[in-house]
């Protein structure tokens, strides 16, 4: 026997599994209606942040509830998952939604110990970017290992570009109140690359929280995902966040190499201003774009990060 359709936030997903906190408080664990299953085999139909219509079924041994539907979403913060070859190693078929209708993204970077990633740092602003995140900030821990003025050196461009920049210490309690401030009330998502220091500042954000997102982890970044437990958690101060394991590599998903300029802040201004219209920022004569980066206009790293995910979308074209 159903009963009523109630209403729901997906908070917990593991094994197909999901888990939704219902507008009474209570969390039940649901599956997907079967049809919703068949919607499933190029993207997660439903995922951590999705808000969903479920019913309840008594006395069903596998779960509580399941959903009939999932609210059409403003947007999701995810990556192409690789799907196919030896653990994985494929192309980047499936898209996978790390979190869906984010309000706000924490692009974590350490500024030393290790030293900053920028392949994963400028991929993960791109996904934001391609979300249409309207809070999108950079942060930038561990600035008790070289000092604030020399961090702002080496991330002072992305401020020019018009990312919001943290500079905090998790060691130092330094800027931990700004980040709070800008995860109240929303739904945040914190990525970043492997061992920038992410667990200990959401400890210091909020007592155990990176315990809290760490027990429920299951990811491998060498190959494919065969299972995954994502979670919101719910914060003191208002709010969820969704935290995701450290990043080795970040493949995009639904980008197509001539599209991937508009992405990219510093580089889009000087677009329109190239001899080409289809330019694509690497030799053809009368680039604008590459013009800006001899003249230090346009960061020379960001530039190589554009064209090293250029050449890889690209590559993916040619396989397809």
């Amino acid at each position: 026997m159903q009963n009523e359709l109630k209403s729901g936030l997906v908070v917990r997903e593991m094994s197909g599994f999901f888990w939704v906190e219902a507008e009474d408080g209570n969390i039940y664990r649901c599956k997907l209606r079967g049809r919703l299953l068949e919607e499933a085999q190029v993207s997660d139909v439903a995922a951590i942040g999705d808000r969903v219509q479920f019913v309840l079924i008594e006395n069903d041994q596998t779960g509580d509830g399941i959903i009939e539907s999932v609210k059409e979403r403003r947007g999701v913060f995810a990556r192409g998952a690789r799907t196919e070859g030896a653990r994985g190693s494929g192309e980047a078929v499936r898209e996978h939604v790390m979190i869906a209708n984010p309000d706000a993204a924490f692009i974590v970077s350490a500024v030393a110990q290790p030293a900053p990633d920028w392949a994963v740092i400028d991929r993960l602003l791109v996904i934001a970017d391609q979300a249409n995140i309207d809070e999108v900030t950079l942060v930038v821990n561990k600035i008790d290992v070289t000092g604030l003025a020399e961090a702002q050196s080496i991330f002072g461009h992305y401020a020019q570009m018009g990312y919001h920049v943290a500079y905090v210490s998790a060691k130092d309690d330094f800027g931990i109140e700004e980040l709070r401030e800008r995860m109240t009330d929303r739904t945040s998502v914190f990525a970043g690359a492997s061992g920038v220091g992410k667990s200990s500042l959401l400890n210091v954000i909020q007592p155990g929280l990176g315990r809290s997102t760490k027990e429920v982890s299951n990811w491998n970044d060498e190959g494919m995902h065969t299972t995954r437990d994502s979670i919101l958690v719910k914060l003191d101060f208002g709010g969820y966040l969704a935290d995701t394991p450290g990043m080795r590599t970040v493949q995009l998903f639904d980008i197509e190499p001539e599209e991937l300029d508009g992405y990219f802040r510093d580089i889009s201004q000087y677009v329109g201003r190239c001899k080409f219209n289809d330019c694509t920022h690497n030799a053809e004569p009368g680039c604008a774009v590459r013009t800006a980066v001899k003249s230090g206009q346009i960061n020379k790293g960001r530039w190589r990060s554009y064209r090293a995910i250029w050449d890889e979308l690209y590559a993916a074209l040619e396989v397809y």
